[in-house]
C-alpha cells in the first residue's frame, strides 16, 4: 500500500520550520515544459555564477587564496575517455571496478588501483546518460530515449527504448536496468533480456528543470528517487508501484519560475534514512522504510546532497558548501570560500567533504568545521560528483580524463 507522507506533519516539534538556511538570490534554470518537446524557455540571472546567452556572469568566481595543505593527495592514476559535451558524466564504482563513459559513445571498465583498462566499447550512437552498471550489466542511454546494454566483457547485448531523452544514468541491479527519461517516467527493463518490467510515472509539473534526477536502490526492496514539486518516492524495485511518497519541499511563489521546485542529484542512504535536497526548496531527510519526515531546512541546491553517519552536505546555488547534522538537521558548518564556482555535487569521504570546480580545482574540506584541508588542480572542470571506488577517489572531467586519488 502506497503511504503519502509530509514532512510538515511528521517532523519532530523541536525543528520549528523558521530555522532556515539562507537560499539562493540568484539563479540559472534550463527549464522544459510539460508535454512538450525539450525546450529551453529560461535563464534568469545565475546559477553558480553563469551568465545568459553568452553574457558576462552576475558574480565572478570567488578567487582562491592559499591554504595551508594540511592532507596529502596522492594521484595514483589517470585514464581517459570521450568528452563530456553539453551533458554530464559521472563515472560509477562496482567494487573495485570503475565504470565511466563520454558523449561519443566510448565507455571504458578500469581497476580502481592501477587505472589498468579492463575492457572499452563504443556505442554505435552518441549518448547523453550513464553510464550505469552491477558489474555484469553496463547501460548507457541516449537523446532519443535508446537504452543500450553491454555485457560484463564488454560487448553489447540488448537495445530497448525509455520513451523521451534520458540525462541520468540508469541504475543497474536486482536484475533490472532502471531508466528515468526526461518526461519523468520510470522504466525497469530486465538487466538480461531488455524486456519491460513495469513502468511508473506522476503528473507533470508546468515546468520543470532540464537536469538528470539520479536514482537508488534501498536494499532489494525498493528504488527511491525524486520527482519535480520537491516530491522523493520509493518504487517498489519488483512492481514499480508506489511504497510511499514524501514531500520533501513545496512550491512557493506567484510565476511559473518561481514555483520551480525539482528534487536534484539522488536521494542518498544511509543507514535508515533517506535525504534529499531541491532546488528553491529544502534540504531533508526521511525514513527510508516509511517515508516519514526525519528533518528538513530551507535550502536551494543544484545538484543534491551528500551523507555519512555525522553529516549531510550539500552546495547551494551560490555555491556556499553546508554540512548539516545527519541527526537533527541543525547547521554544524558552511563555508563560503568557493561561492559562483560552479561547485559539482560533494562526496563525504571519511574526515573530508570533496567538491570539484569548474575550474578544475577538487577541494577538500574538513568534515568537521568546514576548513580547506587540501586542493589539486586537474585538467578541466568539474561538473560531475567525485566517487568512492574501493579505496580510491575517482573524479572524471569534462574533457573527458578520470583521476586516481588516494587521500593520506
Amino acid at each position: 500500500m502506497m503511504i503519502l507522507n509530509d514532512f510538515r506533519r511528521s517532523m519532530p516539534q523541536t525543528m520549528a520550520m523558521s530555522q532556515s538556511v539562507p537560499a539562493v538570490s540568484t539563479r540559472r534554470g534550463i527549464f522544459k515544459r510539460a508535454g512538450s518537446a525539450v525546450l529551453t524557455l529560461a535563464v534568469l540571472g545565475t546559477l553558480g555564477g553563469c551568465g545568459i546567452f553568452g553574457s558576462k556572469p552576475a558574480h565572478e568566481p570567488t578567487p582562491l587564496t592559499e591554504i595551508k595543505q594540511a592532507l596529502t593527495v596522492k594521484q595514483i592514476w589517470t585514464a581517459s575517455v570521450g568528452k563530456a559535451g553539453a551533458y554530464s558524466f559521472a563515472p560509477v564504482a562496482v567494487g573495485n571496478a570503475v565504470f565511466a563513459a563520454g558523449a561519443n559513445g566510448g565507455i571504458v571498465r578500469v581497476d580502481a588501483d592501477t587505472g589498468a583498462s579492463t575492457w572499452s566499447a563504443k556505442a554505435d550512437t552518441n549518448i547523453t546518460a550513464g553510464p550505469g552498471s552491477d558489474g555484469e550489466t553496463t547501460v548507457v542511454a541516449t537523446h532519443k530515449g535508446d537504452v543500450i546494454a553491454f555485457d560484463h566483457d564488454g560487448k553489447a547485448s540488448w537495445k530497448a527504448n525509455a520513451g523521451s531523452e534520458v540525462l541520468t544514468a540508469p541504475l543497474v541491479g536486482r536484475g533490472i536496468v532502471v531508466v528515468r527519461a526526461i518526461n519523468n517516467r520510470v522504466t525497469a527493463f530486465d538487466s538480461g533480456t531488455g524486456s519491460v518490467r513495469w513502468s511508473y510515472s506522476q503528473p507533470s509539473s508546468t515546468l520543470t528543470l532540464r537536469t538528470g534526477t539520479g536514482m537508488t536502490f534501498v536494499g532489494d526492496r525498493a528504488v527511491v528517487t525524486g520527482f519535480p514539486g520537491g516530491k522523493m518516492v520509493a518504487l517498489d524495485a519488483n512492481t514499480g508501484n508506489p511504497l510511499w511518497i514524501t514531500p520533501l519541499s513545496y512550491p512557493k511563489g506567484v510565476t511559473e519560475v518561481e514555483r520551480v521546485n525539482d528534487v536534484t542529484g539522488s536521494p542518498v542512504v544511509f543507514g535508515r534514512q533517506v535525504c534529499g535536497a531541491t532546488f528553491q526548496g529544502r534540504v531533508g531527510c526521511a525514513d527510508v522504510q516509511t517515508g516519514n519526515g526525519l528533518w528538513a531546512r530551507d535550502f536551494s541546491s543544484p545538484n543534491g546532497v551528500t551523507q555519512d553517519e555525522r553529516v549531510v552536505a550539500a552546495v547551494n546555488t551560490d555555491g556556499a558548501v553546508y554540512a548539516f547534522s545527519a541527526a537533527d538537521g541543525s547547521t554544524l558548518w558552511q563555508n563560503d570560500k568557493l561561492k559562483y564556482r560552479d561547485l559539482s555535487a560533494p562526496l563525504a569521504l571519511g574526515r573530508v567533504v570533496v567538491v570539484g570546480d569548474k575550474q578544475g580545482y577538487l577541494h577538500f574540506l574538513s568534515r568537521d568545521n568546514g576548513e580547506l584541508l587540501a586542493r589539486v588542480k586537474l585538467s578541466g572542470a568539474i561538473s560531475a560528483q567525485p566517487i568512492l571506488a574501493g579505496q580510491t577517489l575517482v573524479v572524471q572531467t569534462r574533457d573527458g580524463n578520470i583521476y586516481g586519488f588516494r587521500p593520506e
